[in-house]
């Protein structure tokens, strides 16, 4: 690291890999009203703005960003506040993604509207962050030292982005929140409280849904409709209340509740909400982890879990069904000289009771079940090269109804992601004028062994699961 953040005063915090003791200011998101006017898009991400705040690389918080280090789950879990207390600059960033998508086969009536069947350029999508402390570095010229000392503890993750395939701006990921150190029965505790709207938003590890690999994916190629509920199926149609601490730098404990955001809402946020899966009343969410150093790097394992009470299509007419998802999760994450090596694999298991969906002819069966599984390797050399590896599948029950585009009335997808990565400004400062700029060109394949049920023959018109193996090149390109 070229600058080493002179973070503002607080209680000591000790993380137990090599961060050492670093003085914690307490932070947290910024209030939903305002992150509702800068909050939109697709995933989370790194951005500038955050390492403008501490006057470091984008390699103090992250290897290969988004991918979080030690010190950048410290900074999350600190409520993205700490500063070091040396940049007026505005918490502001923004990301433009132009990209380039081919399937193996064309899609016959193209990709998208607007696009043709195949060989397509694209803007994935523009976006603009506020991100940082909730009044940037200018609490105490505007309210004074006294009250920016409180206000300096709140902190906000905030996008809103346009969507260039669907040509439309949304918000997406919003994250809010207070954070503070102190002490519980004897034990160190950095604590917070957190208004997000995608469960396991919050979470410091990219072992977890919402943080997971790939970081980007193509919006012009075919993708396996099955997934978990907590797996997407509840971003920025939501919003949960939680609570969080990590204790004594190894116990991670968060417990939260989510609850659909009313149409009018959604709508005035860009999502439409038509045919969504509505949580019917407060689901509540819970995550346990425990972290550990482990040959010479960090080891994670834990679980989380979501149990909702939902309105099928957002009709309420025939009752309700009821979906539990339990998740098991591991991280390994080593540096290894100027090099970084990751490890993530993510199993969840949901067991899905569809009274009201069997009432109202969605599902042939009265109870479900679907497996995915995702393990990912990164490497990241000299802090420029990047190398990743995922082997994901899905599998599940059969159920003419719930999957009647599959030839086979499977949710059954497997296959590989590779991807390599160049962020040639990775270890620079970036222009004086706008610092801690970035970029990561990437070039993706995704391989199909199976898709939606099949290996051929996946829509009833003799295109195979392969057919849907797609390259995918793209410049993150984000200031």
């Amino acid at each position: 690291m070229t600058n080493s953040p002179r973070v503002t005063s607080g209680p000591v915090f000790l993380l137990p890999i090599r961060i050492g003791r670093t003085a914690i200011a307490r932070h947290s998101k910024a209030w939903l009203a305002l992150g509702l006017l800068t909050a939109s898009a697709t995933t989370v991400r790194a951005v500038p703005s955050f390492a403008r705040q501490l006057n470091v690389q984008c390699i103090t918080c992250h290897s290969e960003f988004p991918v979080l280090n030690d010190m950048g789950r410290l900074f999350k879990l600190s409520g993205y506040t700490m500063s070091s207390e040396q940049s007026l600059l505005p918490v502001l960033a923004a990301m433009i993604e132009p990209s380039f998508t081919q399937t193996r086969a064309a899609q016959e009536g193209g990709a998208a509207p607007g696009f043709g069947n195949n060989n397509n350029y694209a803007t994935t999508q523009a976006s603009i962050f506020y991100a940082g402390r909730l009044f940037g570095p200018y609490a105490s010229h505007l309210f004074g030292d006294s009250t920016a000392a409180f206000l300096n503890k709140i902190g906000i993750f905030s996008q809103m982005t346009y969507d260039g395939v669907g040509k439309a701006w949304s918000w997406d990921n919003v994250d809010l929140r207070y954070a503070d150190t102190g002490m519980m029965a004897g034990h160190s505790t950095l604590w917070g409280i957190y208004l997000n709207n995608n469960p396991t938003l919050q979470d410091p590890w990219n072992s977890v849904p919402a943080w997971g690999f790939p970081f980007a994916g193509s919006g012009l190629a075919p993708t396996p409709g099955a997934a978990p509920l907590i797996d997407g199926g509840l971003a920025q149609q939501v919003a949960g209340l939680g609570v969080y601490a990590m204790i004594d730098s190894r116990l991670y404990v968060d417990l939260c509740a989510y609850k659909t955001l009313p149409n009018h809402m959604q709508r005035s946020l860009g999502v439409d909400p038509s045919g969504e899966t509505q949580v019917a009343r407060p689901a509540p969410y819970g995550r346990v982890a425990y972290t550990r150093p482990a040959a010479g790097g960090s080891w994670e394992t834990g679980v989380f879990g979501l149990a909702a009470i939902t309105y099928p299509g957002r009709d309420g007419s025939a009752g309700t069904d009821r979906i539990v998802d339990f998740g098991v999760d591991s991280e390994f994450q080593k540096a290894i000289g100027q090099d970084d090596l990751t490890v993530l694999v993510t199993y969840i298991n949901e067991r899905a009771h569809w009274s009201a969906s069997q009432a109202l002819g969605n599902t042939e069966n009265a109870v479900g079940s679907l497996n995915e599984f995702k393990g990912s390797v990164h490497y990241l050399t000299d802090k420029t090269y990047g190398f990743a590896a995922q082997y994901f599948t899905v599998n599940g029950s059969r159920d003419a109804l719930a999957y009647a585009n599959s030839p086979e009335n499977s949710p059954n997808s497997d296959g590989f992601v590779l991807e390599i990565d160049y962020l040639p400004l990775n270890k620079t400062q970036g222009p004086a004028f706008w610092p801690r700029s970035n970029v990561k060109f990437s070039v993706q394949y995704t391989a199909y062994n199976r898709f939606d049920g099949s290996k051929t023959n996946v829509d009833g018109t003799g295109r195979s699961a392969k057919d849907n193996n797609t390259l995918y090149l793209q410049a993150w390109i984000i200031f």
